[in-house]
């Protein structure tokens, strides 16, 4: 799984690219974390759980993003080293679900950037031959 930071007018965008639905998922939220901090810490910060529900796939990736944005305000804490699994309730009329964990990097242990909002903007998630690819802009 890899990300890659993108310039984009005054927002900044990742570009993520994983053989799963679930690593693309979590190598998109790495590259948010790592737009908001050049050096994250390899130790440090405990894990914390959450899940997601949106009514489609891409809806899910951009309410992953913006629960990792409060998570990050609510906590005090840079999500980094980002777990996703994803998949569809099919019992609940086609609901995506997401349950997810992080590292939590208290943000008085880095410089972290703001980053304001995740945006639909340019937001694209699809199936590729070699597997997943997503492509997020963030508001700064």
């Amino acid at each position: 799984m890899s990300y890659e930071l993108r310039d984009h007018t005054a927002d900044v965008a990742v570009a993520a690219n994983a053989p799963t639905l679930d690593a693309v998922f979590a190598a998109a939220a790495d590259g948010m974390a790592a737009a908001m901090c050049d050096e994250i810490p390899e130790m440090g910060g405990e894990r914390f759980e959450f899940d997601v529900r949106a009514e489609g796939r891409e809806a899910l990736l951009f309410d992953y993003l913006d629960e990792l944005i409060y998570q990050r305000d609510v906590r005090g804490v840079l999500p980094v080293d980002n777990e996703a699994e994803v998949r569809e309730e099919r019992e609940a009329d086609g609901e995506w679900v997401l349950e997810g964990s992080a590292r939590g990097v208290p943000l008085a242990d880095v410089s972290a950037r703001d980053l304001k909002a995740v945006t639909y903007s340019e937001m694209a998630l699809e199936e590729t031959d070699e597997g997943w690819r997503a492509y997020v802009v963030f508001d700064v």
